[in-house]
C-alpha cells in the first residue's frame, strides 16, 4: 500500500502502535485480530506501517446470515492494506454462558490456534477499557476486577488502550475506509452496549466530562499496584509450600491483601474454578479467625464432587471430596 496520509487520527493510531512494539519488541511477524469494526481496521493499517511483517486472522463467528461475506471482505482489505497474509477462520459459537462469553471464548480460542506462534494485536481502545471498569465495579470482586485489561498479556497485544474509539473512526475516514458496523454493537440487549450507549454517556453528562479517561487511569494504576502485591504473594506462596499443602504459621502475618493473593493461587493450582470473594474469605478465616471451624467448599471438581479447604494441625489442604 502506499504511504499513509499523516492526519492527526492516523498519526495517533500509528504512535500508539509504535510505543508498543518499541515496548515489547515482537520478534518478526506479528498477528493482528480483524473484525472489520474501525477499531481493528485502524489498527491493522498502522500495524502495516509501523511492524516488519503483519498478518491478519479473521473470525468468522457465523451468527448472523451473510457474516461469511463480511469476513471475506475484512480479509480482503487487510491484503490491500498490505498484510502478508489474512485468513478467515469460522468458528461454532455453542459454550454456555450466555451470548457474548461464548462467542469470545470461541474468538480467543481461534486467534490462538492460528497465530503460529506469533503475538495478537487487539483493537481494544480506551473507551472498551472504561467499560470492561465499569463492569468489573458491578461484579463487586476487588481490585483485580476493576485493573482493567493489561497493555499486553501474552499472547494478546493491546497498542490502543489509550487512544480514543472516535479517533479510530476518523483515521478510517482519512484512509477513505468504510468500518463494518456489527448490529451487535447497537443491540441493547448485551449489557456492554447500554454501558457504552446510555451509563457512560450520562455519566460523562454529569460528571463534566473526562470520565472515560479517568476509568482508563484508574485500571492503569491499580494494575500497577496489583503487580507489586501479586510479586510479594507469589514469594509468599514459595516461603509457605509443603508439598501441596501451606502451613499456617507462614502465612499469620503477611498483610491480608497478600495473603488472600496467596490463598487464591493456592487455590486455583489445586483446581479450584470460578472463586468467589465470599469463598475466598472464608479460607482466609481459615487463619487469621481459626476457631475450629470446618472445611471450606469452593468452585472446583465435577458432578457430585468439592474442593474443599481445610486446616489441620497447622497445615491447610485443598482436597476434592464426593457430595
Amino acid at each position: 500500500m502506499s504511504l499513509l496520509p499523516e492526519t492527526p487520527a492516523i498519526l495517533e493510531v500509528r504512535h500508539a502502535v509504535r510505543a508498543w512494539l518499541a515496548r515489547h519488541e515482537p520478534a518478526g511477524t506479528v498477528v493482528v485480530a480483524l473484525s472489520g469494526g474501525a477499531d481493528s481496521l485502524a489498527l491493522t493499517a498502522a500495524a502495516v506501517a509501523e511492524a516488519p511483517s503483519v498478518r491478519a486472522l479473521v473470525v468468522d463467528h457465523q451468527l448472523q446470515e451473510g457474516s461469511d461475506r463480511v469476513a471475506a471482505t475484512a480479509a480482503a482489505r487487510a491484503l490491500d492494506l498490505g498484510c502478508a497474509r489474512a485468513d478467515v477462520v469460522p468458528v461454532d459459537v455453542t459454550a454456555s454462558g450466555g451470548l457474548e462469553a461464548a462467542a469470545r471464548s470461541a474468538r480467543y480460542a481461534a486467534l490462538d490456534a492460528g497465530r503460529g506462534g506469533h503475538p495478537v494485536l487487539l483493537g481494544h481502545t480506551l473507551d472498551d477499557q472504561a467499560e470492561t471498569v465499569l463492569l468489573g465495579l458491578a461484579r463487586g470482586s476487588g481490585g483485580r476486577s476493576i485493573r482493567g485489561m493489561a497493555e499486553y498479556d501474552a499472547p494478546w497485544g493491546r497498542p490502543l488502550l489509550w487512544v480514543r474509539r472516535a479517533t479510530t473512526r476518523r483515521a478510517c475516514a482519512d484512509l477513505a475506509l468504510e468500518p463494518y458496523e456489527d448490529p451487535h454493537n447497537s443491540d441493547p440487549g448485551f449489557t456492554r452496549v447500554r454501558l457504552r450507549t446510555e451509563v457512560l454517556p450520562l455519566l460523562e453528562d454529569a460528571l463534566g466530562g473526562g470520565v472515560s479517561a479517568a476509568l482508563a487511569r484508574t485500571a492503569g494504576q491499580l494494575r500497577e499496584d496489583g503487580e507489586v502485591l501479586d510479586t510479594l504473594a507469589r514469594q509468599a506462596l514459595a516461603s509457605a509450600r509443603d508439598g501441596d499443602d501451606l502451613l499456617v504459621e507462614r502465612l499469620h502475618e503477611i498483610p491480608v491483601a497478600v495473603r488472600r493473593r496467596v490463598l487464591r493461587a493456592w487455590l486455583l493450582d489445586a483446581g479450584a474454578k470460578a472463586l468467589t470473594d465470599k469463598q475466598l474469605r472464608a479460607v482466609d478465616d481459615l487463619i487469621s479467625h481459626w476457631r475450629g471451624q470446618g472445611g471450606v467448599a469452593v468452585g472446583g471438581g465435577g458432578p457430585g464432587v468439592r474442593l474443599v479447604a481445610s486446616r489441620s494441625r497447622g497445615r491447610l489442604s485443598a482436597d476434592f471430596v464426593n457430595d
